[in-house]
């Protein structure tokens, strides 16, 4: 790492990991749907990738799924109480303690929109990688909670603070991918729409799946009258039967460790047709 200042606080990043676990099962349906999409992805790879790091690990299931393909699993989340539960260690990702060339295949669900050095956590999960080893990963990214901003803003009027953290966009977490090495870097993004009858129930998912603000700033406590102006605020968004459309904008990313066995791009001069004669042709 460094000598930067912390974006986020790391303790406190940590603390709020643990203390989601009790009850992250009623609030899960975030991590669950990126989970299963990296999951999907990964069933279209042809390659075993025997040797697996889950890096966020909020429950098991992460684990057992790689596990039922096959796969011996190691791993870390940014909680010690949440790695100690599935049997891991306690990392932040832009201080991985592994090993280079340890593991065929590193998943990172959940975890990156809050990391402080995020290109230097990319470098470090290729660097743990064996050559020809696949990174997947998936975190909310820019365009994430416009309701929730937009009504906390309008309730906090001249002296609003920051309640949501800075957030990535696909195009610079593609970015990233390639400055940090990986080969065939790809960066996609969905987003996910949720539907709330109040801030209030929102602002309580977020914090019990782990997603509340961690930066090492921090806003001014929200008052009681701030809440129920941002609930008003929310409510006149909200659809005929009640219910306010809230959207979540996740990033998916996909790279390989580079390797001379993958394709590249043919050598120059190589071509046996030229240009010309390949342009006639389609005349």
């Amino acid at each position: 790492m460094d000598n930067r200042p912390d974006i986020f606080d790391r303790a406190r990043r940590a603390r709020q990991r643990d203390r989601m676990l009790p009850v992250f099962a009623d609030h899960d349906f975030l991590y669950r749907a990126m989970l299963d999409e990296l999951l999907d992805r990964l069933t279209d790879v042809q390659r075993d990738l025997p040797e697996a790091l889950v890096i966020g690990c909020p429950d098991g299931s992460a684990k057992a799924a790689l596990e039922a393909m096959g796969k011996r699993v190691a791993c870390a989340d940014p909680g010690f109480l949440a790695a100690k539960a599935v049997g891991g260690v306690q990392v932040d990702e832009d201080a991985l303690p592994f090993a280079d060339d340890s593991f065929d295949l590193v998943v990172a669900c959940g975890t990156l929109d809050s990391v402080n050095d995020l290109p230097g956590a990319l470098i470090l999960m290729r660097r743990v990688l064996r050559p020809d080893g696949l990174m997947l990963a998936a975190f909310a990214g820019a365009g994430s909670l416009p309701r929730l901003k937009s009504a906390l803003l309008a309730a906090e009027a001249d002296r609003p603070g920051q309640h949501v953290h800075p957030q990535v966009d696909v195009r610079s977490a593609g970015d990233l991918l390639s400055r940090a090495g990986f080969a065939m870097p790809v960066a996609d993004g969905e987003t996910l729409t949720i539907r709330y009858g109040d801030v209030v129930r929102l602002m309580h998912d977020l914090r019990f799946m782990g997603a509340g603000n961690v930066l090492d700033t921090r806003a001014p406590a929200l008052t009681r009258a701030v809440l129920m102006r941002a609930a008003g605020h929310f409510t006149d968004a909200a659809d005929p039967d009640g219910r306010t459309a809230e959207q979540m904008a996740l990033v998916y990313l996909s790279g390989w460790k580079p390797d001379p066995s993958q394709a590249g791009p043919a050598r120059r001069g190589s071509a046996t047709v030229s240009l010309a004669a390949a342009l006639k042709g389609k005349a």
